[in-house]
């Protein structure tokens, strides 16, 4: 057996012999233009080798060499169920009845991240939607919007590190959140506040679309904007559901702006979600008043959704009022 699915199948499908009749998905209204969707699955909970058998339907050919590279099971299926993810995810926005799972086409930027190849027809122009995946051995999470760039990233927050979490903040992060980090005396909070702000970078370089070589994670600092006095934790602060996430870019980076809305979520009571995404410049003075509005649904693709928003699933850790 391969991932819960078998080789046999596998290879059917690649030669394309393999069909089976794929059940509808739920359709999804495009996100408003202040709106983000978030859509996440938890790996353990997606069983059966006839569901695998249906994700491994829907990929490319290149997709599905990528799969069968990884030589852990874990693995094959963590990137089986991200591309499936994504693909079941913009699928569902209807945008063209003849857009399906399998026929969507993807291209990189020159950062290597991924954009929608949206077909060209003269009658039909395709929207700006924009996407981001993230996910860990024991979650996948794919954040959507429509016009605004977005980043996501996720981690475990029992996330373990080869290397002292100063000796980590001392390399990547800058003199400003080294110094919060060190000022921290518990040190599991202290963990906790190296994990979220490592979320938090991560999102941003891939909401710019450079990823982390493109924009190192000591050209930049985040911190709340009304983050004030020596003893500040990051994100424990009682007011932190009213305070804003902002980043700081230092004089001499280049391409780095601060017109940016973060979102820090603890999500199935299990990890850490960053969310960030460009703001509307020409909406900035109502933005702050009005921040982005977040709906999250658990799914197994082809299976079931869950809308989670507003449950315990779903908690604000930051930057979200």
């Amino acid at each position: 057996m391969l991932c819960g699915f078998s080789r046999m199948g596998i290879q059917c499908c690649i030669d394309g012999k393999f069909f089976s009749s794929l059940p509808p998905l739920s359709p999804i209204s495009l996100p408003s233009l202040k709106e983000i969707h978030l859509w996440y699955v938890i790996p353990n909970e997606v069983k059966g080798e006839s569901l695998m058998n249906k994700y491994m339907e829907i990929l490319s050919p290149c997709e599905i060499e990528k799969v069968l590279s990884f030589q852990r099971d874990e693995m094959r299926k963590s990137a089986l169920l991200a591309r499936a993810l994504v693909r079941t995810t913009i699928a569902r926005y209807q945008i063209n009845s003849s857009v399906t799972p399998k026929s969507i086409k993807f291209r990189n930027n020159i950062h290597g991240k991924p954009e929608v190849d949206w077909p060209c027809s003269y009658n039909w122009e395709p929207p700006t939607l924009h996407f981001n995946i993230t996910h860990t051995s024991s979650l996948i999470a794919c954040g959507v919007t429509k016009t605004s760039p977005i980043g996501v990233d996720v981690e475990e927050k029992q996330r373990t590190t080869k290397h002292n979490i100063l000796t980590l903040a001392r390399r990547y992060f800058t003199k400003h959140e080294l110094e919060v980090l060190t000022a921290i005396g518990d040190p599991y909070i202290q963990h906790q506040e190296f994990i979220k702000l490592w979320t938090l970078k991560e999102a941003y370089v891939k909401a710019l679309g450079k990823g982390f070589s493109g924009a190192p994670f000591k050209t930049f600092t985040i911190r709340l904007g009304n983050a004030i006095g020596e003893h500040f934790h990051l994100f424990q602060n009682s007011s932190a559901e009213a305070s804003e996430i902002v980043v700081d870019s230092l004089d001499n980076t280049h391409g780095l702006t601060s017109n940016w809305q973060f979102m820090l979520l603890e999500l199935a009571s299990s990890h850490y979600v960053a969310i960030c995404t460009e703001k509307n410049v020409k909406t900035k003075d109502d933005w702050n008043n009005n921040p982005r509005k977040l709906t999250v649904w658990k799914t197994i693709p082809f299976v079931e959704d869950m809308c989670v928003s507003g449950t315990d699933a779903v908690l604000t850790v930051c930057g979200l009022r």
